[in-house]
């Protein structure tokens, strides 16, 4: 049981209160009575308009249960399907013409397009991994992945085919990208030789190379004989160095397992580590302990003789949880738990504050701002509810209005039906909008769970609906003025060891309008990285169509007329089974949110909740029109956790699934199958958490 400790009416986890006034009030010269009075004031206003939010959400489903219901057996009607979502208040009027007003905001963000990771803030090595990964080594990248058109590297010490095969594909984005006013990269005998075509594109020099910049992203060319690499290499060029991660989103929502004080206060610690500066993190490899850290701005000497410096870090987001989870380490005057979503927006603004005034190391926005994505709102009520909330801790925290600039993710159904009135109510504000298309399938799947059966995962990447929410985001957020003030994203590539298909793929979404896209790992983003000097997005963005209607973001992606087999209803089963019970059990047992989960077929893909999501609503949507039985799904779930365990044979802390279905994880699992029906918006968090919870309990 944790130590409570009253706060202005408030029980106040101890650690937690501790933590916020000595670490983050202090520093302020924040009164700390004052502040626990005014979030006593901010929750007594908020917390009751957070609990008629999702009571409006369940009376909206249970409309459209109903609905579907009552037309079981009928042909879908379109037009009266549109009149009936009107009708109850899902669909709203368009706001009209305008222009989102959003000021101060960093040139990553406005600009500049380039990749974009996020990484679980509990992790403080992996937070501190992505925080440095705005600049990667292209040599590195192609060295240890498949992304270069070359045999894998020989085991034991440095391959030299490999290492020309590396510096062949870097001269060959050299020559794409900065091309020589005559001859070829390839060619260079020496740094002293180079002239460019445009000479405008080499921006400076740096102790040991020269600073080119494209399309706004900048790639430092190292000149270094000392090396084995540079030694090697005629020119004497040991590495090229690019500008790869512009932006992070420190995520306490998807892929963490937080479940009480502890584990916040863990988010939170680092959250402070990242906006002071001083996050470092010691850890064992090859039998030395390293110490990782921020890594400092990046220094060169530009054209005009003038010294001047890069940022050397990732801008910083940081994702706040939804609005649907409470968490213990607070409680309400009556009893209740807070509101987890107005605890995140409280602590992580109060700590942003350190950098909005001037106490951090390094500096995270030069702008003055303070960047929060929210996930998984419900229409425009909810980013207004949002919008009101933010101004309460702006002025709680004695911040200018505005300070705090929000990214909305449109992944929930009722928000991609009214994206631009989403966009309306934070329209001062907005710094981000984009798609994801696991926790968007995964609520297509759950407000349509009465019509009927749905199509196999693969065929939805297909449907009519998932093209035109991708296409509708884009022109939405163009429409309203977003090219240049802030970013239009696409989702995750999953697959971090697949990085030639993510470089044959990923460039896609820059062609579809995206000025970020978001990728799994530093190598990921330095890699994706070059897709952002092929392709000017800014000049892209121009060319795009204007939004189309709702049809065909309202078609139901149904499986009429499907005639599956024994085999594909149970390759459909397993698949959905193995990769449900892979990210469970490491997410109840050990406390891991996202990790890379071997699928079915043993390629490992970053799994977080968006992708359990889906696969629990996916049975429960078969389950419940008899696609298939209990019994199949049990059958289904004893082969695949023995699959499981095999698959995580190597690891010293799991535990089996087999012999184990009492335990912890296995039950979470068939709860979100089983009651995956009656699960808020087909939310997997309320399941978990209660699992987890026993789980620490022991």
């Amino acid at each position: 049981m944790t130590d409570m400790i009253p706060r202005a009416g408030l029980a106040v986890d101890a650690a937690l209160a501790s933590f916020l006034e000595r670490e983050v009030l202090a520093p302020l010269g924040r009164d700390v009575d004052a502040f626990w009075q005014g979030f006593a004031a901010l929750l007594a206003d908020f917390a009751p308009r957070n609990r008629a939010l999702l009571a409006k959400r369940e009376s909206l489903q249970a409309q459209i249960d109903a609905w579907h219901i009552e037309r079981a057996g009928k042909p879908h009607d379109p037009a009266a399907y549109k009149a009936f979502l009107t009708a109850i208040g899902y669909l709203v009027p368009e706001p009209g013409d305008f222009q989102i007003g959003t000021q101060n905001v960093d040139s990553e963000i406005a600009t500049m397009a380039g990749p974009q990771l996020v990484v679980p803030i509990l992790n403080a090595r992996f937070l501190l991994n992505a925080a440095n990964a705005r600049w990667g080594s292209l040599y590195d990248a192609f060295y240890g992945t498949d992304a270069l058109d070359a045999p894998p590297a020989r085991p034991g010490g440095y391959d030299e085919a490999r290492g020309q095969a590396v510096i062949a594909r870097g001269r060959q984005f050299l020559d794409a990208t900065f091309p020589l006013a005559s001859g070829s990269w390839a060619d260079l005998a020496g740094r002293e030789t180079i002239a460019l075509a445009d000479p405008a594109q080499q921006v400076g020099t740096t102790d040991k190379g020269i600073l080119l910049e494209n399309n706004g992203l900048h790639v430092e060319v190292v000149f270094d004989s000392s090396t084995p690499v540079g030694r090697a290499d005629k020119a004497g060029i040991a590495d090229i160095i690019v500008e790869a991660a512009l932006t992070t989103i420190a995520d306490c929502e998807d892929s963490v397992a937080a479940v009480d004080a502890a584990d916040k206060l863990t988010a939170y610690t680092n959250w402070l580590g990242i906006i002071r500066g001083d996050l470092s993190e010691s850890f064992d490899k090859g039998g030395k302990t390293l110490t990782r850290t921020l890594t400092g701005d990046r220094s060169f000497t530009a054209t005009d003789g003038t010294a001047q410096t890069l940022k050397g870090r990732s801008l910083m987001f940081v994702r706040n949880v939804g609005h649907l989870m409470t968490n213990p380490a607070i409680r309400l005057p009556d009893g209740s738990e807070i509101p987890e979503g107005i605890m995140d927006a409280v602590f992580t603004s109060a700590i942003s504050t350190l950098d909005v005034e001037g106490h951090g190391r390094f500096g995270n926005s030069r702008k003055g701002s303070i960047y929060i994505v929210k996930p998984k709102m419900h229409g425009p009520e909810e980013c207004a509810f949002t919008n009101d909330l933010f101004d309460a801790v702006e002025d709680l925290l004695k911040l200018p209005r505005h300070t705090i600039k929000v990214g909305v993710m449109d992944e929930e159904r009722r928000t991609s039906a009214n994206l631009a009135a989403c966009i309306y109510a934070v329209k001062d504000r907005i710094v981000f909008i984009n798609t994801g298309f696991l926790d968007r399938t995964g609520d297509e799947i759950h407000t349509s769970m009465r019509a009927g059966p749905m199509l196999r995962k693969g065929a939805m990447k297909t449907s009519a609906w998932l093209k035109s929410y991708e296409a509708r985001n884009v022109a939405i957020g163009l429409a309203h003025g977003l090219s240049g003030k802030a970013q239009i994203g696409k989702g995750m590539w999953a697959a971090p060891d697949l990085m030639g298909q993510m470089m044959v793929e990923k460039v896609g979404h820059l062609k579809a309008g995206a000025n970020t896209a978001w990728v799994p790992s530093p190598t990921a983003a330095t890699l994706h990285a070059l897709h952002y000097h092929q392709i000017d997005v800014f000049e892209v963005q121009q060319a795009l169509p204007e939004p189309a209607g709702l049809d065909d973001l309202l078609a139901i992606p149904l499986a009429e007329g499907a005639n599956w087999s024994d085999e594909e209803v149970r390759e459909e089963l397993d698949n959905n089974c193995q990769g449900l019970l892979g990210y469970v059990v490491r997410w109840i047992d050990q406390g891991v949110g996202c990790s890379k989960v071997p699928d079915i077929n043993d390629v490992g893909l970053m799994e977080d909740r968006a992708t359990l999501r889906i696969s629990s609503q996916h049975i429960a949507n078969w389950l419940l029109h008899g696609v298939i039985t209990e019994a199949q799904v049990l059958d289904s779930l004893a082969r695949m956790a023995a699959k499981v365990d095999a698959q995580n044979a190597g690891d010293p802390l799991y535990v089996a699934l087999t012999g184990n279905e009492d335990g912890a994880a296995f039950s979470a699992a068939t709860d979100l199958i089983f009651k995956g029906v009656e699960q808020p918006s087909g939310y997997t968090e309320p399941l978990l958490h209660a699992w987890r919870l026993k789980k620490k309990a022991g």
